[in-house]
């Protein structure tokens, strides 16, 4: 571990920065405002359940932006959304950018959860939405990929958490040119150091799973958690808890990722 000053393990059941845990806000008055956007006509599973971890983490106002097309599909545990227009493909159209900036603007934290759709119009909203908005910004599930094709904009941006799965986190290396080849058989110290230089490079955090463990890097120094339940990253469940902290510790996007992980 000398070897690698930049570098922290969190043991799964002990938290490796406590002061982080302890300023979980006790009053909901005082735990912020999140904005949760996603969903298409084919699903919003994922906005649902981030709705609810959100709640349940301690969060204290939550709304939540889908396309109009759900209107007649969401249930009453959502109480507090907004709709915006639909494209042809049931995704947010071109037209929900005043709505999505309005919940930017009421939020202090956004996080957009996917199952947004492919389409290229919510692709372009969602590419508009991250150059515009200043605040901060976690990214995951397929929400992730309809940045695929200008990762500079998420990556290159102030204030931003990407919780990516390992193929995402490739496609990411390669789309931007990083002189580097990251490998599902590579170890996690490669990982570790490789995600040192890339974050010292660009100001974004990043949250990623590989061999068991989840890594988070932010500002040159990571951390490594040992993760048995990969399924909470794909179904979202991570990237809320996380967005949480982060609302809570605005100005530590690594120990409030890694202080999640324990919650």
């Amino acid at each position: 571990m000398q070897q690698f000053p930049y570098w922290q393990q969190q043991a799964p059941d002990k938290a490796l920065f406590p002061d982080v845990q302890w300023n979980k806000p006790e009053q909901r008055a005082h735990a912020g405002k999140l904005a949760i956007i996603g969903g298409n006509k084919l699903g919003f599973v994922a906005v649902g359940d981030a709705y609810t971890a959100a709640v349940d983490a301690g969060v204290g106002q939550v709304r939540v932006l889908l396309p109009d097309v759900l209107k007649r599909s969401v249930p009453p545990v959502l109480t507090d959304v907004v709709y915006g227009a639909s494209n042809p493909s049931g995704g947010l159209a071109r037209d929900a950018a005043a709505d999505m900036h309005a919940v930017g603007a009421w939020a202090d934290a956004v996080l957009l959860i996917g199952d947004a759709g492919k389409n290229s119009e919510t692709a372009i909203l969602y590419e508009d939405f991250a150059r515009n908005y200043t605040g901060m910004l976690t990214i995951t599930r397929d929400a992730v990929d309809l940045f695929a094709n200008t990762p500079d904009v998420v990556v290159e941006r102030e204030n931003t958490l990407l919780v990516v799965s390992f193929a995402q986190l490739q496609k990411i290396f390669t789309k931007v040119y990083y002189p580097k080849i990251l490998t599902f058989s590579m170890q996690l110290q490669q990982l570790v150091e490789t995600l040192h230089k890339f974050t010292i490079t660009y100001p974004v955090t990043i949250l990623t799973f590989h061999q068991d463990h989840i890594v988070v890097a932010s500002g040159g120094q990571v951390t490594t958690t040992p993760w048995h339940n990969p399924m909470a990253i794909w179904k979202g469940g991570v990237a809320t808890g996380a967005a949480a902290y982060w609302l809570w510790n605005p100005s530590k996007p690594l120990e409030a990722a890694t202080t999640s992980l324990t919650a």
